[in-house]
C-alpha cells in the first residue's frame, strides 16, 4: 500500500500541469473573460489560422521528404545509399530554432545570398518572399522534423514490405505496381504516426515561430501570461493547445496500432533476389540520390555551414566571441541537464520496477499517465505549474510557496521531469524486456525482495538502458527552450536561452557559438540511434 501511495503522489506531481490547465475553466471570472473576449475579437483567429496553416504545410513537407527518402533507401540500391541510411537522421540533432536563425540570416533581403545574387543577375528588390513568414517557419520545421516520418516508414518497410513485394513480384507484378499497391499501403500507418509526432512538435514550438514572426496559439499563451498578466486566460488558451496535442497523440497511437502486421519471416530464412533493393545505375540512380540528399543538405549541412561562417566572421571582427560567458552558459546547461537526468532515471526506475512487481491495470494506467507530459508543449507545462502557486500566494500573501517555483531551480527541474520522465521510462522499459522474470522468482526464493531486488538483481542488468535514458534526457534538457526561458533563475542563462536571445538581437555570430554546441550535443543520441538501426537490419 505505501508503494501505491508513493506512486500516486509521483503521478499526481507529473500530471498536475494538465489537471490545472483543464481545471482553469472552473475559475472563470470577469477579468479573464474580458481578456479572452478581446483576443477572440482581435488576434486569436489569426493565431488559430496560423497554427492550422503551419500544421498543414509541415504535414506536406515531412510526408514528402520522409516517406520518399524512406522508400528510396529501402527499395533501391544506388551510390551513397549506405551513407544516407544514417545521414537522413542527422537533422534530429538540430534544434529547430537554430535552423531558423541560420536561414533567417542567410536568406533575408540583406543576407549574403541575396546580396550576392542581385548584382550577378542584374535585379533589384527581393528575389523571394521574406523568410520571416509562415512559409519560412514551415520550411524550417519540415526539414527538422521529417526524420520522424523517415524513421517509422523505413522501419515499417524494412520489416514487412520487402517480403510482400517479393511475393508480388513472383506473381508477375511490375515494380511500379508493387510500390503503389504493396509498399505504400503498408507504409501509410507509419507515415501517419510520424506526421502526428511532427505536428505535436510543431504545436509546441516557440523558438522558430517567435523568431520568424509567426503568431501561433503558443504565442497567445505567452502574451496572455506575460503581457496581459492574466494567468487564468493563459491557462484557458493553453487548453485549446492541449486539446490539439491530445488529438495528435490519439492519431499517432491509432496509426501505431494499425502498424501491427503478422509476418511469416523466420530468423534463418533466406529470400530471393526480389527481396533485395533494386540496383540502379547511370542517370536513373541520380533520382533517389538527389531526393535523399536534399533533406540532409537543407536540414543539417547548410545550417551548419551558415553557423560556421557566422562564427568565423565574428571571430575576425572587432567584437570578440563571448568565450568566458560561454563557459558559464555551458555549465548552467550541463548542471541542469545532469540533475534532471539523474532524477528522471531514478523516478523511471522506481516506476518501472513497481509496474513489474505489480502488473495490474491500475498500476499500468497510472504510470501511462506520466507519458503524457512528453507530448505537452513546454509553455502549457509552465502555466500548469505556476497557476496554482500564484493562487496560493494570492490567498496567503505572507506565504513563500510561490517563491518555491517561480524563477527557481526547483520549479525548472519539476517542469523538466514532467516533460522528460517519459523518455527515461521508455528506455528503462525496453531494458526490462530483456530481464527474464525467472530471475525475480529465483531472487525471491533466496529472500531478496522490494528495493533489494531492484538494487541487487535488476540494476546490474539495467545499467546500459539507464545510461542511455540519462543521455537522452540530458540532450533534451539542453535543447529545451520555452520552460527554461520562463522558469530559469535570474542570471542563470543556458545555451538554449542565449542562442535564442542573441539571435533575436540580430547577433548571429555570437549566437552561433551556443547553437553549434547544442548541435554537437544532439549528435550523440543520433549516432546511438543510427548504430541501433544498423545492427537491427
Amino acid at each position: 500500500m505505501p508503494s501505491r501511495l508513493l506512486l500516486a503522489l509521483f503521478v499526481l506531481l507529473l500530471v498536475l500541469p494538465v489537471l490545472v490547465v483543464v481545471g482553469s475553466w472552473t475559475q472563470w471570472d470577469a477579468q479573464s473573460a474580458s481578456v479572452l473576449q478581446g483576443m477572440v475579437q482581435t488576434v486569436l483567429p489569426e493565431y488559430a489560422r496560423n497554427s492550422v496553416m503551419l500544421c498543414a504545410l509541415v504535414s506536406v513537407g515531412v510526408v514528402s521528404m520522409g516517406s520518399v527518402s524512406a522508400l528510396a533507401v529501402t527499395l533501391f540500391d544506388f551510390p551513397g545509399r549506405r551513407i544516407f541510411e544514417w545521414a537522413l537522421l542527422l537533422p534530429l540533432a538540430m534544434p529547430a530554432y537554430v535552423v531558423g536563425y541560420a536561414y533567417s540570416d542567410f536568406l533575408q533581403y540583406s543576407g549574403p545570398l541575396q546580396t550576392w545574387l542581385r548584382p550577378l543577375l542584374g535585379l533589384q528588390g527581393a528575389l523571394w518572399p521574406d523568410v520571416r513568414s509562415l512559409w519560412g517557419a514551415a520550411l524550417v520545421l519540415s526539414v527538422c522534423l521529417y526524420p520522424y516520418v523517415y524513421l517509422l516508414t523505413r522501419t515499417a518497410l524494412a520489416e514487412r514490405a520487402v517480403h510482400l513485394m517479393e511475393a508480388a513480384g513472383l506473381l508477375g507484378a511490375s515494380l511500379p505496381r508493387r510500390i503503389w499497391r504493396v509498399a505504400l499501403p503498408l507504409a501509410r500507418p507509419a507515415v501517419a504516426a510520424g506526421t502526428a509526432l511532427a505536428l505535436m512538435e510543431t504545436l509546441s514550438d516557440y523558438g522558430v515561430t517567435s523568431f520568424l514572426g509567426v503568431q501561433t496559439l503558443a504565442t497567445g499563451v505567452f502574451k496572455a501570461w506575460l503581457v496581459m498578466y492574466n494567468r487564468e486566460a493563459a491557462a484557458q488558451l493553453a487548453t485549446g493547445l492541449l486539446l490539439l496535442v491530445v488529438l495528435m497523440l490519439w492519431l499517432e497511437q491509432r496509426a501505431q496500432s494499425r502498424m501491427r502486421f503478422a509476418s511469416n519471416r523466420t530468423h534463418s530464412g533466406q529470400h530471393g533476389d526480389a527481396s533485395q533493393p533494386l540496383r540502379l545505375r547511370g542517370a536513373t540512380a541520380l533520382v533517389p540520390l538527389v531526393l535523399c540528399a536534399m533533406p540532409v543538405l537543407l536540414g543539417f549541412v547548410f545550417p551548419i555551414l551558415i553557423m560556421l561562417r557566422a562564427l568565423l566572421l565574428q571571430g575576425g571582427s572587432d567584437t570578440p566571441l563571448p568565450w568566458s560567458r560561454f563557459v558559464g552558459w555551458a555549465w548552467n546547461s550541463l548542471s541542469l541537464g545532469l540533475l534532471a537526468a539523474l532524477l528522471a532515471v531514478a523516478l523511471a526506475l522506481a516506476l518501472a520496477a513497481l509496474r513489474r512487481s505489480r502488473p495490474n491495470r491500475l498500476t499500468r494506467w497510472m504510470i501511462s499517465l506520466t507519458g503524457l507530459g512528453y507530448a505537452i508543449p513546454g509553455v502549457v507545462i509552465v502555466v500548469g505549474l505556476l497557476l496554482p502557486m500564484g493562487a496560493i500566494q494570492a490567498q496567503w500573501p505572507q506565504s513563500e510557496v510561490g517563491g518555491w517555483l517561480t524563477t527557481t531551480i526547483t520549479g525548472l527541474l519539476w517542469a523538466y521531469l514532467v516533460r522528460f520522465v517519459a523518455v527515461a521510462l521508455q528506455s528503462i522499459d525496453s531494458g526490462y524486456t530483456r530481464v527474464p522474470r525467472s530471475l525475480d522468482d529465483s531472487a525471491r526464493m533466496l529472500g531478496v525482495t522490494g528495493a533489494g531486488l531492484l538494487r541487487r538483481v535488476h540494476w546490474p542488468l539495467l545499467r546500459r538502458p539507464a545510461a542511455a535514458a540519462a543521455l537522452l534526457v540530458l540532450v533534451d534538457v539542453l535543447k529545451e527552450l520555452p520552460a527554461t526561458l520562463m522558469l530559469r533563475p535570474f542570471n542563470m542563462d543556458t545555451l538554449a536561452v542565449m542562442a535564442y536571445q542573441l539571435a533575436r538581437d540580430e547577433r548571429l555570430g555570437e549566437a552561433s557559438l551556443p547553437s553549434l554546441a547544442l548541435v554537437l550535443a544532439g549528435l550523440v543520441p543520433v549516432i546511438l540511434l543510427s548504430r541501433t538501426l544498423r545492427s537491427s537490419h
